[in-house]
């Protein structure tokens, strides 16, 4: 079996952003010589997020508007006091509701690849979902299998 570890870096904006890293990933299971078996993907942030869905504008309006009603930015959270934790850098932002956003949705996902290629279901999309931003990010992914 062969075992290859790859980085996708995504730039992503302040606030919730969603991006479609499905090609990204394509390419870098072409740049391998696996042609079947499967590709673990995994945020390496605690306000980040990863996802299958579709990838549709309305759709992902919605998730948008659905993340923030779990967890207004308003809301009062323990996180966010500052003057209450230790070791805080001087840059650290008020973020406790991206925390709790990503701890909704999932840090990783597996996809299986057959002959080369995502299995994806027809309207699936790896979706990386920014909570917080604007930063540079990273998605580990490690891909496996035969060739």
């Amino acid at each position: 079996m062969l075992i290859t570890n790859k980085i996708i870096e995504v730039e992503t904006t302040k606030g919730i952003n969603i991006h479609n890293i499905t090609l990204q990933i394509e390419k870098l299971i072409s740049s391998t010589e696996i042609k079947n078996g499967q590709v673990l993907i995994f945020s390496r942030h605690t306000t980040t997020a990863l996802t299958i869905n579709e990838n549709e504008s309305r759709l992902l309006q919605d998730v948008k508007i659905f993340l923030q009603k779990l967890a207004p930015e308003s809301d009062k959270y323990l996180h966010n006091d500052l003057d209450l934790r230790e070791n805080i850098p001087p840059d650290e932002p008020i973020n406790a509701h991206s925390h709790l956003m990503a701890m909704m949705l999932s840090s990783s996902e597996v996809i299986p690849i057959v002959d080369g290629r995502l299995a994806l279901g027809t309207y699936q999309s790896v979706l990386f979902f920014e909570l917080d931003g604007a930063r540079k990010r990273t998605v580990f992914c490690q891909i496996s299998g035969i060739s």
